[in-house]
């Protein structure tokens, strides 16, 4: 369903060593093959995957020199991997990024610029670029699906039907990545609208679709999915967000007319944690107006 965008996906200059990997790469090199990796590694990333991809350097005997993101402060860790950082002493940089890869044959360091306009650099000759998912969408694009900006998957409404009659997509091909439950309660929910489709070749409340209204997610917000609304869809909406957001207030507006509002108390909404938005008010939806806007603070204009 996704994949995690590799080095020269996220325009990290330099030189092109060995001892690059993403976290996919690190954990076949190890896990499939039991090859040695190196000794001393830096962690891109600071959010699940990149616990999970030290304790496999780990594994392969080599120790974690750092975690570093660009993050002002780092996501929560879980207990194992907290518990694992704190056991072998393990600093998270935030607020870091990479910003050059150094070493001919082999890697040799990382020079990261810290938020104070600092640059120094890591000697290692390992680097883990974790995280950045994005949707493995060849076959959504070579079947000529229409595709979300913001998710770059598939492009669905709230049953999760795609641009092609007959095509549903689920899981992390839509919002790279969430849990393995998040894509079986899509898959659960799918069920109706494809056993629909197999039955006589219709799709539930479908005078509206292809295209459904667009829904989009203004900024700090990066995506939202489903993306696509009709007057009767149910499924909630996932969002992300590129800042933390404490007890943040949605609007949701189409043609500068409210349709929803709905403010979180419970604590403060991070990246790399999903947001979830109702979807009672998508029966209030002119499904021949403008686009549907969901925005943080404030109502979008229109």
């Amino acid at each position: 369903g996704a994949r995690e965008r590799p080095r020269a996906a996220r325009l990290v200059p330099g030189t092109r060593p060995a001892g690059v990997y993403t976290t996919g790469e690190l954990q076949q090199a190890v896990h499939l093959y039991g090859q040695h990796i190196g000794t001393r590694a830096v962690i891109v990333g600071a959010a699940g995957v990149s616990h999970a991809a030290a304790d496999t350097v780990r594994a392969a005997g080599a120790d974690v020199l750092a975690l570093v993101t660009e993050l002002p402060r780092a996501p929560a860790a879980p207990a194992w991997a907290l518990a694992a950082r704190l056991r072998h002493r393990t600093p998270v940089l935030t607020g870091t990024k990479v910003t050059e890869l150094l070493g001919r044959g082999r890697l040799s360091g990382v020079r990261v610029r810290h938020r104070d306009g600092r640059s120094t650099v890591l000697a290692c000759d390992t680097v883990v670029f974790t995280g950045d998912f994005v949707p493995d969408h060849e076959l959504a694009r070579r079947g000529a699906l229409t595709l979300d900006p913001g998710t770059r998957g598939p492009a669905v409404d709230g049953a999760l039907r795609t641009s092609r009659p007959g095509v549903f997509a689920v899981g992390s091909v839509l919002h790279a990545v969430e849990s393995a439950a998040t894509a079986a309660r899509e898959g659960a929910h799918a069920a109706t609208a494809v056993r629909r489709w197999l039955q006589d070749g219709t799709d539930p409340g479908d005078p509206y679709w292809p295209g459904g209204v667009p829904l989009l997610a203004g900024p700090p917000l990066l995506r939202i999915a489903p993306n696509r609304v009709t007057p009767d869809d149910r499924l909630p909406y996932l969002l992300r967000t590129a800042v933390p957001l404490p007890h943040p207030a949605l609007y949701v507006t189409q043609d500068g007319r409210p349709l929803h509002r709905e403010r979180f108390h419970l604590g403060t909404a991070v990246p790399h944690r999903p947001l979830k938005l109702t979807a009672r008010w998508t029966h209030r939806v002119d499904p021949r107006g403008g686009p549907v806007h969901v925005t943080v603070g404030r109502p979008h204009p229109g």
